[in-house]
């Protein structure tokens, strides 16, 4: 405990606005809680609406100097941030434990995962390119420029607390973009501690704000209302999107939506089983199942589901649940009691409908808010569990006997974030890419992130991509000029 008490001593407890550390302008603050207790880890300044133009102002004062600041000193910028992230990456990972409840270990991993974010974009800082040639009709030179599309609002998550905040600072940075960054208000001590990071990496005053609040409506509504802003990246919920999409509409803001998922996972009669139930295990239990790329629906070949849920309920029976700091914890806690609510009822209302219950599925008594992992097998259509991003350790299994019952399964969802595929048959392996309706696929692997690759969705699941070649142009707005053919 004196190593968590010793950490947080050195998180600033007050919004970073233009360069100052200062108090909100109305003085108030709002309790950062840890999960698995209960129990205050720090009070800290909750932003009003003035504090969060005031933001928004800084980084429009510090746009023009930042986008003039030559490519290859962003780049080394960002790369000292990795550099630091890895040197801290203990305090990072404690940090992220505490406050959001994920195993040590696992935060350890999102720890290399959120810092890569750093790194790739300081590499693709100096790779901003355009094109220069001659017209179709010879009279003249076409030059396209990429240019940075300006001051960027950046509403994280609570459940990836550091990789959130890399994976949109980094690119608006290395873009030559400023921001405004409103993490969540249930975990803004990491975001706070990457903040002080990226002041020692050399980021000038008022290119990074940081501004947490109790006060999200409010607050955001102000900034996007603001004529400098040009920028809104969300992570969120869908129903938060479309009304952060309304609101950006009056400005004509370049948006970027990571929303909700339902993510499939099929597993076919020619699957290496055991590989199937291992990745089974990873897309599901990751984050304890709050990850928006969490699996949510195992759609398995019949011949091969009773082995199947056999294989992933003993898996389960093994996960030891508790505070993630907790030697051997694989299941930390949820994030809050109103995710475990959600959760039981979700597991109850399947049950209720004829599925069967093989393991949890139960809250467990406090201190913190937490949930027994869980299988379920043979669920119904029209479970509200098949509908709904469930965001908790619950294992939901259906069985189809076609590959078309299986695709059209998959594919009966609003959203499209990621789906999951194991099959050894590569003619359909094939099939499968252009059939699922998803941004993203992991076939034959149970995670798919990573910092060099273009995250995002179809449909209700959102617009953009987040890393990659891809993330930077989300950053950067395009230029064409006609000049007179100089060889005339």
């Amino acid at each position: 405990m004196n190593a968590e008490k010793d950490l947080l001593q050195k998180i600033e407890s007050q919004l970073l606005i233009d360069g100052q550390w200062r108090a909100s302008s109305d003085g108030n603050t709002l309790p950062v809680r840890d999960p698995a207790t209960g129990e205050i880890l720090k009070e800290i300044s909750s932003a009003s609406v003035q504090d969060g133009i005031d933001a928004v102002e800084a980084a429009d004062r510090a746009f023009p100097a930042w986008a003039a600041t030559p490519p290859r000193v962003r780049a080394d910028i960002l790369r000292r941030a990795f550099d630091l992230v890895q040197e801290r990456k203990e305090d990072f990972a404690l940090l992220m434990t505490i406050e959001m409840g994920k195993p040590l270990a696992e935060a350890r991993g999102e720890v290399a995962y959120g810092a890569e974010f750093l790194r790739w974009f300081s590499e693709e800082a100096v790779r901003i390119s355009g094109r220069y040639g001659s017209n179709p009709e010879g009279t003249g030179r076409m030059i396209v420029t990429k240019h940075p599309v300006g001051p960027a609002f950046l509403i994280t998550p609570w459940n990836f607390p550091l990789a959130m905040g890399t994976r949109k600072i980094a690119p608006a940075l290395a873009a030559g973009c400023t921001v405004v960054v409103k993490p969540a208000a249930l975990t803004p001590l990491t975001t706070i501690y990457l903040a002080q990071t990226l002041e020692e990496a050399g980021v000038p005053a008022g290119v990074v704000n940081i501004i947490p609040t109790d006060h999200s409506v409010d607050v955001s509504a102000a900034i996007i209302d603001h004529p400098a802003l040009r920028k809104v990246s969300f992570t969120g919920s869908t129903p938060v999107g479309q009304q952060l999409l309304k609101q950006a509409a009056n400005g004509v803001l370049r948006t970027s939506m990571e929303l909700g998922g339902n993510a499939p996972f099929l597993v076919f009669e020619d699957a290496d089983l055991d590989d199937a139930v291992e990745g089974a295990i990873q897309a599901k239990f990751r984050n304890i199942g709050q990850a928006c790329t969490a699996a949510n629906r195992f759609i398995v070949a019949r011949p091969l589901v009773d082995e199947f849920v056999e294989k992933v309920t003993e898996r389960v029976r093994e996960m030891r649940v508790g505070r993630g700091t907790d030697e051997g914890v694989v299941i930390g806690p949820l994030i809050d009691h109103r995710a475990v609510e959600k959760t039981v009822a979700l597991v109850a209302d399947a049950t209720a409908r004829g599925a069967t219950l093989k393991i949890g599925g139960v809250a467990i008594p406090g201190p913190g808010s937490f949930i027994e992992p869980t299988v379920i097998s043979n669920v119904p259509a029209g479970s509200d569990i098949l509908k709904e991003e469930i965001f908790g350790p619950v294992l939901a299994v259906v069985p189809f006997d076609t590959e078309e019952d299986a695709v059209a399964l998959a594919n009966s969802t609003e959203y499209g974030l990621v789906s999951y595929a194991y099959t050894r048959d590569f003619a359909r392996a094939q099939r499968l890419i252009e059939s699922i309706q998803t941004g993203m696929m992991g076939l034959n692997v149970g995670v798919v992130s990573n910092a060099a690759a273009p995250f995002g969705g179809w449909k209700m699941s959102g617009l953009g991509r987040e890393g990659g070649p891809e993330g930077i142009e989300e950053y950067l707005q395009t230029k064409y000029t006609l000049s007179p053919n100089p060889f005339v």
